[in-house]
């Protein structure tokens, strides 16, 4: 169910009943010639609704901006810093418990918010003490991205507009993307990228770590059916021992 189209008459009920409040979080940053400046808003909020259907949970209108510090200077990305996500997430967290939410899971389709989500989850930990918080981004991915890849990743955290992401489009979202303009850009990005800041224009001119064109549908069903798995099975198995997230 979407929140935001529900009236204030009404919600009262839906929230009693309900009780988990799901925050799809995303970015507006470049993604390359072939994915929307909005792709990770786009992917948070489609495996949001996914998770909403599995535990029974609202799902919040997205968060359309993130900590997009190494893609700040490409063309149409808007960048917010950590300091301003962290309070913005507190107070969203703060209201839902008060409105009586029980579980708050905030679904990040950006790796960049993720810093944030976190410091977020442990203030909420102790001005909430009733509520779990979670924050979730692809739990599981990396070792399923291994098993399907068909090119190695270009960087061992990072993945971006590449074979993975254009994937998770394929299959959640293809009526946005162009897979004519997919390229195969595949950048030497330098060991100092990950020990000292590093805009990404330094190594890149696609923001592109891979190789798009070969991005399936398959692929992206297949990382994201065990992420989804991974969070549901988080969720109940932490609301079966009472016991919540540091």
């Amino acid at each position: 169910m979407e929140f935001q189209y529900e009236n204030s008459f009404e919600v009262k009920e839906k929230i009693n009943q309900s009780k988990v409040a799901i925050l799809p979080i995303g970015a507006v940053e470049a993604h390359g010639p072939h994915l929307p400046l909005g792709t990770d808003n786009i992917l948070a909020e489609r495996l949001s609704h996914k998770i909403a259907k599995r535990v029974h949970g609202l799902v919040l209108p997205v968060l359309p901006y993130g900590q997009v510090w190494s893609l700040r200077n490409f063309p149409g990305s808007i960048h917010i810093s950590n300091h301003a996500l962290i309070a913005f997430l507190v107070d969203i967290g703060e209201s839902l418990y008060k409105q009586g939410f029980k579980t708050f899971a905030m679904v990040n389709g950006h790796l960049g918010n993720q810093t944030a989500l976190k410091e977020a989850a442990r203030e909420l930990y102790e001005s909430c003490p009733e509520m779990r918080v979670f924050y979730f981004f692809y739990p599981g991915m990396s070792k399923a991205a291994e098993e399907i890849r068909d090119k190695n990743a270009s960087h061992n955290t990072y993945f971006h507009a590449d074979e993975i992401e254009t994937s998770y489009m394929l299959y959640l979202a293809p009526e946005f993307v162009d897979m004519d303009k997919a390229p195969a850009d595949i950048p030497d990005i330098p060991m100092y990228a990950d020990a000292t800041p590093t805009p990404w224009e330094d190594f890149t001119d696609t923001a592109v770590l891979g190789d798009a064109s070969i991005a399936t549908a398959e692929k992206g069903k297949y990382i994201i059916d065990i992420a989804l798995e991974n969070i549901v099975s988080i969720m109940e198995s932490v609301d079966e021992t009472g016991q919540r997230g540091e």
